[in-house]
């Protein structure tokens, strides 16, 4: 079973379940780009669909951006900035949110 198909059975069956709220630490790190960006949308549509609250951790801004209704960005252990990824990226707080994001400052 190819990466991408694991990813998609560990979802498949987190939703079996009919969860309140989903946790989703780093989903589609392990894939490579071209599974990533298939793995990505699919993800993004399910939980739309679903509509099951989700929480997902991520390094990569573009995946939060796709991913995500509200992003908040932590340094050092505390949320220094949340909003839209539009939001962030029109106004970063913070050089790191600068940096995370793209932003040019």
């Amino acid at each position: 079973m190819s990466g991408g198909e694991r990813q998609r059975v560990a979802l498949a069956r987190a939703l079996a379940r009919e969860p309140r709220a989903l946790l989703l630490d780093e989903p589609l790190s392990a894939l490579d780009a071209r599974t990533r960006a298939g793995a990505a949308r699919e993800l993004g549509r399910v939980l739309r669909e679903t509509g099951v609250p989700s929480l997902l951790v991520t390094h990569d801004f573009t995946e939060a951006a796709l991913l995500g209704d509200e992003v908040g960005v932590v340094d050092g252990g505390r949320i220094v900035q949340r909003g839209t990824a539009a939001e962030l990226a029109a106004a970063p707080a913070s050089a790191f949110v600068a940096d995370f994001t793209g932003a040019i400052v």
